[in-house]
């Protein structure tokens, strides 16, 4: 396992790429290539997550639709009232598109 600034230093490049990168079939092609399709999933269910709980789903009808536990639901909520949370930053970027 990578220890944490490792990981820290990786996490940062691999944003500044992405940032830096306007061609959405290629990070689409990017994540095809790096994530198994198990890994692709989780992430896309991550992301719908995140969208349910933004729209005020309920917390039961989210884990029933996505199969998700409670708990990483859950989890996600917290992370969404968080101030000046990434994950409503990135939903407000998603509104602006």
């Amino acid at each position: 396992m990578l220890e944490t600034k490792t990981i820290n230093e990786n996490i940062d490049e691999l944003a500044a790429v992405l940032a830096g990168t306007e061609d959405k079939s290629l990070i689409a092609d990017f994540f095809t290539d790096i994530f198994t399709p198990a890994e692709r999933a989780d992430i896309a269910a991550r992301w719908a997550l995140i969208k349910a709980l933004n729209k005020k789903n309920p917390q039961r009808k989210i884990a029933k639709d996505l199969g998700l536990s409670l708990c990483k639901i859950t989890r996600g909520s917290k992370e969404l009232r968080k101030p000046n949370s990434a994950l409503a930053r990135m939903l407000q970027k998603l509104d602006a598109l």
